[in-house]
């Protein structure tokens, strides 16, 4: 009966002239307007990354060693997005605090470590938006600080910024309108760094690869 109802109205509000026609249309609600995701946003994100380092050298003789490293991170993002219809295109920078690390043995009393103290990244940002939710993809120019550490009777560490890149995928939702929240993961290759004997206990190149597995809140201007 109600969907009889109501399709009489919808009938008697599109006759010619029709009284009904401007009665039913002032008292029917106008849909609401979805979300608006363009503007400017800064946040935080904090953690899980894991992965591997490859470290090989030749000093006096060949030795390769390759620890596996884990461990967590922290941060802050600061973002700009622009909505057209459903998509929406951006840029994102970001810096993290990590403790990400592990050793591995090559050989009797000599051990090998690597250790991410830091990472970050300048990305470019596309997804497509259903009201509050977003989902993306994300890539672009990746960072780190990553220490190179040996233990062979006495102890020897240097750290280096090495520079790779990085892709990755999230999704956002926006709570309020200030207020968004969001997961992401990303994968980080940040590319063989080379070590002089006369820089480290023994030269070496060191090839470091991450993922990580993030929460993020971010505060929309």
């Amino acid at each position: 009966m109600r969907r009889l109802t109501l399709a009489s109205a919808g009938l008697l509000a599109l006759l010619p002239g029709s009284a009904w026609a401007a009665d039913l249309g002032a008292d029917l609600p106008m849909t609401a307007p979805g979300f608006d995701w363009t503007g400017y946003y800064a946040g935080m994100q904090a953690g899980y990354g894991w992965g591997r380092s490859d470290i090989t050298g030749n000093d006096g003789g060949s030795f390769s060693a390759k620890p596996d490293i884990d461990g967590g991170f922290v941060g802050g993002h600061v973002a700009g997005l622009w909505q057209f219809d459903q998509a929406v295109l951006g840029a994102e920078a970001d810096l993290n605090y990590a403790s990400i690390d592990g050793t591995a043995d090559a050989g009797p009393a000599n051990t090998f470590g690597t250790d991410v103290k830091w990472f970050g990244s300048v990305d470019a940002k596309a997804g497509y938006a259903v009201d509050r939710l977003l989902i993306y993809g994300i890539g672009g120019i990746a960072f780190a600080g990553i220490e190179t550490s040996q233990a062979a009777g006495t102890s020897y560490a240097r750290t280096r910024t090495s520079t790779g890149w990085t892709l990755g995928a999230g999704v956002d939702y926006a709570l309020t309108n200030n207020v968004v929240v969001g997961a992401q993961y990303r994968y980080y290759d940040f590319g063989k760094e080379h070590f002089d004997a006369s820089d480290t206990f023994t030269e070496r190149d060191q090839d470091v690869k991450l993922q990580t597995l993030g929460v993020n809140f971010s505060y929309k201007f």
